[in-house]
This record gives C-alpha cells, sequence and structure tokens, in this order.
C-alpha cells in the first residue's frame, strides 16, 4: 500500500514535465485550411459620399503702406493786466497776444530719410501810454534728407532757412519823456539761408548731431540803408545786401518726454568760419512745456545767442507763457 501511493505521489510530481515536453512547436502551414472567421455582430453600413465644389471669390485687400509722418502744433498765448485808476499798488494795463505754428513731416523708407520742420511765432505786448512792442518773431524753415550708413550713422544733406515777420527797435526816451524806436532789423534784413552736408551721428529717436563738413551761409540784409540805424550790419558790408560764408557746423538736437506730460526741446547750433576760426558763432534754444489738458499748457523758452556780427556781448531771451494748444493729429 505504501508502496502505490509513493508511486502516486512521484507521478503527480513529473506530471509538467511530460505535459511540457508535448507542447507541438512545429509551424503548420494555413495555406489550403478552410478557415472562416465569425461575422462581427456589430452593424455596418456602406454607403457614398458626395463632394460638391465651392467657389472662392478672392478678395483684394487694397492697403497702402504710409511713409510719411506728420503733426501739427497750433498755439496761442493770451496776457492781460488791468487796474482801476485808484489803484494803490502801481500796474500798467497791458495785453499780450502770441501765436505759434509748428509742422513738421517725416519720410522713412528703408535706409532713406526726409524731416521738414516750420516753426513760425509771433507776439506782440501793448502796455498802456506806451509803444506797442514785439514779445517773440521768428521764421525757420529746416529741411534734411539723410541716407543710412551704419546702425547709429547717416550721410546728410541739409537746407534751412531763418528770418523774422516784422520790423524790430530799440527803444528810449526823449528829453519829454517820450518813447522814441530805433529801427535795428525786418523780415530780410537780416535773413539767412545755410545748405550743409555731412554726417548725422543718430542712437535713438530723441537725440541727434550733424556735423556739417562741408556749410555754406547767405546772410541777407535787403535794406540797404539798415547801417545808420544798426552800425554791425549784421556781418553785411555796409551798402551791401549780401554776405556768403564757408564754415564747419555742428547741430545738435533733443525732444523727449522727460517727465509725465512735460516736454523738453533743446537745439544747439555752433557755425565756425574757415576764414576765421576764431570767430565761432552759438545759439541755444530751449523749449520746456507741461500740459495741463489736452488744449492747455505751460511753456518755458528760453534762447541765447553769441553773434560778433551782431553784438559783442551774449544775447538772451525768456519766455513764460500759458496759452491754449491744438495738436493735429491726436
Amino acid at each position: 500500500m505504501k508502496r502505490l501511493f509513493l508511486l502516486l505521489f512521484l507521478l503527480f510530481a513529473l506530471s509538467p514535465h511530460l505535459l511540457a515536453q508535448e507542447i507541438d512547436t512545429i509551424p503548420i502551414s494555413t495555406k489550403d485550411l478552410d478557415i472562416k472567421l465569425k461575422r462581427s455582430p456589430l452593424p455596418s453600413r456602406t454607403g457614398s459620399i458626395s463632394f460638391n465644389p465651392v467657389s472662392l471669390t478672392p478678395v483684394i485687400v487694397n492697403a497702402k503702406v504710409n511713409y510719411w509722418k506728420t503733426k501739427t502744433q497750433i498755439g496761442v498765448n493770451i496776457n492781460q493786466a488791468a487796474f482801476s485808476d485808484n489803484w494803490k499798488g502801481g500796474g500798467v494795463n497791458s495785453f499780450a497776444l502770441g501765436g505759434l505754428i509748428n509742422y513738421k513731416a517725416e519720410y522713412s523708407k528703408e535706409s532713406y530719410s526726409y524731416v521738414s520742420e516750420v516753426i513760425l511765432q509771433y507776439g506782440k505786448i501793448k502796455n498802456k501810454s506806451q509803444l506797442q512792442k514785439k514779445t517773440t518773431d521768428r521764421i525757420y524753415w529746416d529741411n534734411k534728407a539723410a541716407v543710412q550708413l551704419s546702425k547709429n550713422w547717416y550721410f546728410f544733406g541739409s537746407v534751412n532757412f531763418e528770418s523774422q515777420f516784422d520790423r524790430g527797435f530799440a527803444y528810449s526816451k526823449d528829453a519829454s519823456g517820450n518813447e522814441i524806436e530805433k529801427l535795428l532789423s525786418k523780415f530780410m534784413s537780416p535773413g539767412y539761408l545755410t545748405e550743409s552736408i555731412g554726417f548725422e551721428y543718430k542712437p535713438n529717436k530723441f537725440f541727434s548731431t550733424r556735423i556739417g563738413t562741408g556749410t555754406a551761409r547767405q546772410t541777407f540784409v535787403l535794406d540797404t540803408a539798415l547801417y545808420r540805424t544798426n552800425p554791425n550790419n549784421f556781418g553785411v558790408i555796409k551798402g551791401k545786401n549780401f554776405r556768403n560764408e564757408l564754415a564747419f557746423q555742428i547741430v545738435t538736437a533733443y525732444e523727449k518726454e522727460i517727465f509725465s506730460n512735460i516736454n523738453l526741446k533743446t537745439r544747439y547750433n555752433m557755425f565756425i568760419p574757415y576764414d576765421n576760426f576764431g570767430h565761432i558763432d552759438y545759439r541755444l534754444d530751449v523749449n520746456l512745456t507741461a500740459k495741463v489738458n489736452r488744449a492747455i499748457n505751460v511753456s518755458v523758452t528760453g534762447v541765447g545767442i553769441y553773434d560778433r556780427d551782431t553784438d559783442t556781448r551774449i544775447q538772451g531771451s525768456q519766455t513764460l507763457a500759458l496759452g491754449f494748444t491744438f495738436v493735429f493729429p491726436r
């Protein structure tokens, strides 16, 4: 009996090995076998998809690139003061009116650029029992064309014109205390026409420096009798109305909004004649404008000039104004 149980135990232990050896690993060809797959229980449908042609009408966009950028600024300043006859604080009735037109056009395409700027200023003041006097008077037109040579350097050519609208006087009093006036200048007496070629350094949009290695300036004094009241005659020979100079010129311009609604604009001009390096002319224009709102602003303007053909001392003027300004386009 014990031997029987031992024999069964050995057969049970060896049965997995025996079964493993009976597994058929010989490949069987299914080429001639008739094997049918069971039908899928999922429903199937067949049909045709129709495509209808769609006609597309091309849309032509009539868009043009505008390489021009323009800006027009018109300003009016008014100042008025009145006192009663018994006003003990002292004072003189006065009325002042000033106007400004500033037009600027810029063209830029690839490496070529052109800028034209016109500045027209005129103002007068009238005090009681006194003659009318100018507060500002200027005509300025500047044109510059440039070709870019590198990132910050340009080759430029420029032409600008400068003169004034009205006659300018020096005022004094006679023995009776009445005001008398002496003529100093008028339209095209003087007038300046300046042509320049050279190189311009412009590292950003708000700063530039022109180095005019070839500069010519013509000074006009069309009133040939002006020297009788203005002996300097703006450097033009007495009785003549024209003078030409060749010079080296540097013009530096800066315009930027330095604080919120506060704009600073400066322009410095140095003119060195080639026939007299010791006779250097300087002019500095500074304008600081603070916007109160879209139409009202406060401006401070200062001008400093050193020109021996006009005066041997530095000339200066300063203006503080509150007025209306309109800018187009906004």
